[in-house]
């Protein structure tokens, strides 16, 4: 009589041959079903634009397709199927995507040129770009509307210890870096020379 708990001899290698196979077997089909899932998934957890949703999904088709050995350009309809329902449930819009992601940008200290950028590398189309940075500017008062710039740089000043965030011994040394910097983030040379020279008094 066999002891109790003690495995039988090869046991051990049966069972890693199981999970071998286990691994190398395929996942199952595109479906969807499937795509259905991993849309409501990602959507659970991200805000995104329309392209952002087409593609995260062609990422995860064309992972499962290449596993199984099937072409990934086959489920290219079905993508496209997916997100449309998306669209039309209300799930993804790319005009309330835009206006909530300027506002976070512009919090940071994003130019108008580098949000209009970011909001294109998300895959937002130009037309609601434009729309969404005119509905910015005509959001507040016209005399106003130089501020957004403004306050969008002395952010990105402060987020980056630019100008006057450096200590006043250093100001002067790092100046012409400093107006690189913000240039390079978009601003106009003017503007980035006014958050720069600025007396830190009037960037409380």
């Amino acid at each position: 009589m066999k002891p109790p708990n003690v495995a039988e001899p090869g046991s051990a290698a049966r069972d890693a041959g199981k999970d071998r196979d286990a691994e190398r077997r395929p996942p199952g089909p595109v479906s969807p079903a499937w795509l259905q899932r991993v849309a409501l998934y990602y959507l659970e957890r991200y805000s995104a634009s329309t392209e952002m949703l087409r593609r995260t999904l062609a990422r995860r088709v064309d992972k499962r397709a290449r596993l199984r050995g099937e072409d990934p350009s086959a489920f290219a309809d079905m993508i496209a199927a997916t997100v449309a329902r998306a669209v039309s449930a209300g799930l993804v819009d790319d005009a309330r995507f835009a206006d909530a992601r300027l506002a976070t940008l512009r919090r940071r200290g994003t130019s108008s040129r580098g949000a209009a950028a970011k909001l294109a590398a998300k895959g937002v189309p130009r037309d609601v770009v434009e729309a969404t940075m005119r509905a910015e500017r005509e959001a507040i008062p016209e005399a106003e509307a130089a501020d957004i710039e403004l306050q969008a740089a002395r952010a990105y000043a402060k987020r980056r210890r630019l100008g006057t965030h450096r200590r006043s011994d250093t100001r002067a040394l790092h100046r012409d870096r400093d107006l690189g910097a913000l240039a390079r983030a978009g601003f106009s040379y003017d503007l980035a020379r006014r958050v720069v020279d600025a007396d830190p008094d009037e960037m409380e």
